[in-house]
């Protein structure tokens, strides 16, 4: 009996373990259960109403306008125009190959078109939509709106697509097209923009503005069903356009310098010589940048390609020519400010000198007899200016050079921009491992050889040159006031004696720097470029204007793409009498107008024979328009200030 009773205890007590056990259990489950739904109902509410929107709510990315491109009078040259489009949204048909079939008979889509779309569609999510076309006409929208009821999934929309008002600024200005994967590597601020339908800028101002003129992106909100498919919009967000730009740039000098291009290949730059702002960016031919914008056709694409005056290239900045005798502006500056020779040295032209038993000549079979360096300037003498540069030494010309500009890209922000090459001893053994020789310097003395320079960068030395010496910096949009202020302290200063240290110290306060040890060695420059475009016997007489108020004083220049044999020059073989690929290119650069020196202009006519007969007689109609035009830009100006 005892030990029955003790068996029972011990079972008693075991199940009563047990069940304390079972109960805590329970109690932990229980208080977890509980703890969690705590958690989740008040702590973590807000995330799971989120989680639980975003099943219920989508929203779809639109891009905004593009911001406007204006000229310095207000027009506007690159805007946004309103465009008919067809969006598909795959999730919303039922049968997408049925659906292409539809469309196909009635917007006239080709097979390509259709495989092209199928990818697209392919590689994205069902709810994000698809552009079947980004630019329909009034008669294919409205086909479309006809047979709305029968296109699951069709939407068609009103949007709005850049559009270029005149071919001239194409170059300078650009062009949009659709996002690449090279965009979005190399365009971090895109990354989270890449929405359907976005263009952005490809080339020129619509490339280097691009982060501020996409603006921010707009969103549409709506409430989908279980299955994806939308019920309603709940809410827009329009998002903000982007920024609008005002340009330095005159619409009707520029159309004036396109026209005079025309049938031409080639450049015309204008460039106020103390605020730097580029008046004039012309390149020639030009393309119309409308047919980038919805995506270039072969045909297109295949005409501008194989074009021999390759439209796609800005000559301006990336046209890369030898100077030529525009060059000797600055041996002239550089043997002077070296003190290498005086202004009044006399050298003998007889049609060519001889190094080494090496014959170089002059332009001049017969040349130029005795002359002094403005008369030198005057006529172009290569024979005085090879005697000049042997003197100099390439080495210190090449310092001048690139203390005026060359060598190095004028703007920021152009990838096309070209830095060109200004040619020295070291340059020489870096790039091409051989020693520098002295018949090379001869070379160099007059721009040919291994000089490679923009028209831009040409413009840039002559504005330096016409402005008395100073340093300034060019710019195309119209927000960088820093450097204005210059050109009155010039007019109210003498530049020398005691007035010359308060004009260092008002040109260090802009950043400004002289390029100068003695200025009267650029006013003898001006001098000789007055005589040259003004006096008889001058290389750009013919090109001259003498109405007071328009005079102005510039530079020929031809740059010899290959060497004459003998028998050419024997024969004294012309331009006009070779093949086009074959002729020399045309030069010339100028100040206007000369008394009271404000822009700078630099031609080039690639394979134009001479300057003096195919670049200056275009400078010469440029400067007459852009001096007529001055007084409304100063106009513009006081406008711009009192805004």
């Amino acid at each position: 009996m005892i030990s029955d009773r003790a068996g029972g205890e011990s079972k008693i007590q075991l199940i009563s373990r047990r069940m304390f056990v079972i109960s805590a259990a329970k109690t932990v489950v229980i208080l977890g259960i509980v703890g969690r739904l705590i958690s989740l109902q008040i702590n973590e509410s807000n995330k799971y109403k989120t989680l639980s929107d975003k099943n219920r709510f989508r929203e779809w990315k639109f891009a905004p306008p593009r911001g406007i491109i204006k000229d310095y009078f207000g027009n506007e040259i690159a805007s946004n125009k309103q465009v008919y489009q067809l969006h598909v949204i795959p999730e919303n048909t039922e049968n997408i190959n049925s659906l292409f079939f539809r469309l196909k008979t009635i917007l006239n889509l080709s097979d390509k078109d259709i495989f092209r779309l199928k990818r697209k569609i392919a590689s994205q999510k069902p709810w994000d939509p698809v552009i079947v076309s980004d630019n329909l006409t009034w008669s294919e929208f409205s086909r479309i709106n006809l047979f709305l009821h029968e296109l699951q999934g069709v939407e068609p929309t009103i949007s709005v697509a850049r559009v270029y008002h005149q071919e001239s600024f194409s170059h300078v200005i650009g062009y949009v097209s659709q996002i690449s994967k090279k965009d979005l590597q190399n365009k971090e601020y895109l990354r989270n923009m890449n929405v359907v339908g976005m263009r952005v800028g490809k080339t020129g101002l619509e490339n280097k503005l691009d982060p501020e003129m996409v603006g921010s992106i707009g969103y549409k909100r709506y409430e989908v069903n279980a299955f994806g498919k939308r019920i309603k919009e709940i809410s827009i967000s329009q998002g903000e356009s982007g920024k609008t730009f005002k340009t330095t740039l005159d619409l009707e000098l520029q159309k004036l310098s396109t026209k005079l291009l025309k049938d031409k290949t080639g450049s015309v730059c204008v460039m106020d010589i103390y605020k730097g702002d580029i008046v004039i960016m012309a390149s020639s031919p030009t393309f119309d940048p409308n047919k980038f914008v919805h995506g270039i056709s072969q045909k297109d694409w295949k005409q501008l390609t194989q074009h021999r005056g390759k439209p796609l290239v800005n000559k301006a900045m990336s046209g890369l020519y030898p100077p030529g005798s525009t060059i000797k502006t600055l041996v002239t500056i550089s043997a002077l400010e070296n003190d290498v020779v005086n202004p009044k040295m006399v050298q003998q032209c007889k049609g060519h000198i001889e190094l080494y038993g090496e014959k170089f000549h002059c332009w001049k079979k017969k040349g130029h007899g005795f002359v002094d360096m403005k008369e030198a300037i005057k006529q172009s003498c290569d024979v005085y200016f090879y005697e000049v540069a042997r003197r100099l030494g390439v080495d210190r010309l090449s310092e001048t050079a690139k203390k005026f500009g060359l060598g190095k890209k004028v703007l920021e922000g152009f990838l096309e921009e070209k830095q060109g090459v200004v040619p020295n001893t070291k340059w020489k053994k870096t790039n091409i491992g051989q020693n520098w020789y002295l018949g090379e310097t001869l070379h160099s003395g007059i721009g040919q050889g291994y000089w490679q320079t923009t028209p831009l960068q040409l413009c840039l030395v002559m504005a330096q040159i016409a402005n008395g010496g100073y340093q300034i910096k060019p710019k195309i949009i119209l927000r960088d006031k820093s450097f204005e202020g210059l050109e009155e302290f010039i007019r109210n200063e003498e530049t020398s004696g005691e007035n010359l240290n308060a004009i260092e110290g008002f040109i260090g306060k802009l950043k400004y720097k002289t390029l100068f040890k003695n200025q009267e060695n650029i006013n003898f420059v001006k001098e000789a470029l007055f005589k040259a475009t003004n006096e008889p016997r001058g290389t750009s007489y013919r090109s001259r204007l003498t109405k007071k108020g328009f005079i102005f004083a510039g530079k020929t220049g031809t740059s010899q793409i290959r060497k004459f044999t003998a028998l050419q020059r024997e024969l004294e073989i012309k331009n006009v009498d070779l093949p086009y690929e074959q002729r020399d290119h045309a030069l010339f650069v100028a100040f206007a107008p000369y008394h009271d020196p404000r822009y700078a202009i630099s031609v080039v006519i690639e394979h134009g024979g001479s300057g003096s007969s195919s670049a200056a007689p275009i400078a010469k109609q440029v400067i007459k328009k852009l001096l007529e035009r001055h007084s409304l830009r100063e106009v513009q100006q006081i406008k711009g200030e009192s805004a």
